[in-house]
């Protein structure tokens, strides 16, 4: 029973590491998920946008300390943008205030200029930091965090049989797709192609529902009681104290500065 549950221990190190490297790389996971909840509400809570690009600049700091690829993460940035890129180019036109230039007989406003701004900087500072300090986890280590953290139990098992078994479900969705392309199927607006793809989300549920089935048979006789035993034990060390230290820190003197703004 012991070599089997120091096997345990060794595969759950191996599967559970840290990806990100640097400073961040040994930091408890407990600390870094707080402090990225931290870093989130007070960039939410600003709307000064100095203070804003100080917390961009702050996030940009945790990404070199954490010694991740830049163009990757960029790139995942970009994709946030993408999203967000029509919120951002329509407000300026529809914020109510002083005109600042016209396009095509449309206004746009300074007042709708620096919302858009707003905007921006603070969805990009709080992505990144949450890129830096929960991304780099792999989801065992951040279920395990999570666990510890008093998250409620049913919310991690759900976490974590949700980033297992996704991918098991994509590959039964690209069966499934293959399946109807050798049977001639193509995708055009006809009731044809609408009924085939109702067909194919409802196969993907039926399946979806039938794995599930088998996979909690299985965990039963496994001895699964509703809770998934954690075989390490986190422990805060004076690295954690530090980077949790360093962090309020810089945090309380952005929402100091906030606070002053606001008050004159």
């Amino acid at each position: 029973m012991g070599h089997v549950l120091t096997q345990a221990q060794k595969a759950l190190r191996e599967t559970g590491g840290d990806r990100a490297g640097g400073v961040l790389g040994g930091v408890d996971p407990r600390a870094r998920i707080l402090g990225a909840c931290a870093f989130a509400l007070v960039t939410v809570l600003c709307d000064w946008l100095p203070v804003l690009l100080a917390a961009l600049a702050l996030a940009g700091m945790l990404l070199i300390l954490s010694r991740l690829p830049l163009r990757p993460t960029l790139r995942r940035m970009a994709a946030m943008d993408g999203f967000i890129l029509f919120l951002l180019v329509l407000l300026p036109f529809t914020a109510p205030g002083d005109p600042a230039f016209a396009v095509w007989g449309l206004t746009a406003t300074w007042q709708g200029l620096e919302q858009a701004a707003q905007i921006a900087v603070t969805a990009n500072a709080v992505v990144l930091a949450l890129l830096v300090l929960v991304g780099t986890m792999e989801p065992v280590t951040l279920g395990h965090a999570l666990s510890r953290l008093r998250t409620p139990e049913r919310l991690v098992h759900l976490m974590m049989f949700t980033i297992r078994y996704i991918e098991v479900l994509r590959a039964e969705y690209l069966r499934l797709r293959q399946a109807m392309r050798a049977r001639g199927f193509r995708p055009a607006n006809s009731l044809h192609s609408y009924r085939s793809l109702g067909y194919l989300v409802g196969m993907m549920l039926v399946r979806a529902v039938e794995r599930s089935e088998g996979v909690l048979g299985a965990m039963k006789c496994r001895g699964f009681s509703g809770r998934i035993p954690l075989l390490e034990t986190l422990r805060y060390g004076p690295r954690d104290a530090a980077f949790a230290g360093g962090l309020a820190l810089m945090l309380a003197g952005l929402s100091a500065t906030e606070i002053a703004h606001a008050a004159f």
